[in-house]
Order: C-alpha cells, then sequence, then structure tokens
C-alpha cells in the first residue's frame, strides 16, 4: 500500500481561561479550525498556535487527555486548558 495521499489534516480547537486571549477574534466555546501537516503532534499544534508552553497544562483529544507526543487525526476535537489556581 502507498503512503496517505493527505499531506495534512484539519482539527478543531478550543482555548480556556486565560488561553483565549492569544485568539481574541474566536467567541467563548467557539472551535477554531487549524490545518496540520499529516503527522502532527499535540506539542506541535501547541508550538503552531505559539501558546506559551508554561501556559498548557491539560490537552483533551476527543475528551481524553494526552500529552504532546499524541499524534492528531484528522477532525480531532481539542480543547486546552491553563494551570488552574484556585484555593
Amino acid at each position: 500500500m502507498g503512503e496517505s495521499a493527505k499531506s495534512s489534516i484539519n482539527v478543531l480547537v478550543k482555548l480556556f481561561a486565560t488561553l483565549r486571549r492569544h485568539y481574541p477574534k474566536f467567541g467563548l466555546g467557539e472551535a477554531m479550525p487549524v490545518e496540520l501537516p499529516y503527522g502532527a503532534t499535540v506539542g506541535q499544534l501547541v508550538e503552531r498556535l505559539r501558546l506559551p508552553a508554561d501556559q498548557v497544562k491539560t490537552v483533551f483529544v476527543n475528551g481524553i487527555v494526552r500529552g504532546d507526543d499524541h499524534t492528531l487525526a484528522d477532525g480531532d476535537e481539542l480543547g486546552i486548558f491553563p494551570p488552574v489556581g484556585g484555593g
């Protein structure tokens, strides 16, 4: 079998809390479409969005917490959260 004909994937990203300020044109709970190269990881997505790595605490991919090395697939839906303070 040959290599996949797709050279890129499209994912939907929702930024939460303080991370939303990096993309103010997207409303509360509004998903942002992002095109990435085929085989891209969560970590590469964070870099592509230019989010400060120290401000990204938790990334959900299709409702499951995933690490930076998780490979994304076309159509994945992500939620990216900063560290949560409280007391």
